[in-house]
């Protein structure tokens, strides 16, 4: 698929965001993160850094920093970063009612929790 349409590709980006969610479901920690690493720029490039499965891709990166057991500080500083630059653009571009945006806003509030106990 990525060589037929490209990496840049809407559907290329997408169907790597759904391996991302299978590979966090499975807490394989270190490949989502360097998938989401691989993905979030041809994501950012081709639809822009408030499109929804960018957006979607940039809060599963900081799902995987905040989730792995064996994640450090900064872990959970650059999740808390990630997730503060998400909760803005949902805000402006979806809305504070958008079901996404509370969501996001509640794994920030977690991994601020995460932190003060760090």
């Amino acid at each position: 698929m990525v060589a037929w349409k490209g990496v840049s590709h809407e559907e290329t980006i997408h169907d790597g965001s759904n391996l991302l969610v299978s590979l966090l479901l499975l807490k394989l920690w270190g490949e989502s993160k360097t998938l989401a690493h691989q993905l979030l720029p041809a994501a950012r490039r081709s639809m822009g850094a408030d499109h929804d499965i960018t957006l979607r891709l940039t809060e599963n990166l900081a799902y995987a920093l905040q989730d792995d057991p064996e994640r450090t500080r900064d872990d959970l500083l650059e999740a808390e970063t990630i997730l503060q630059d998400v909760v803005q653009r949902r805000r402006r571009v979806f809305g504070p009612t958008h079901p996404d945006t509370p969501r996001v806003e509640n794994t920030l509030s977690n991994v601020r929790k995460k932190l003060a106990r760090a």
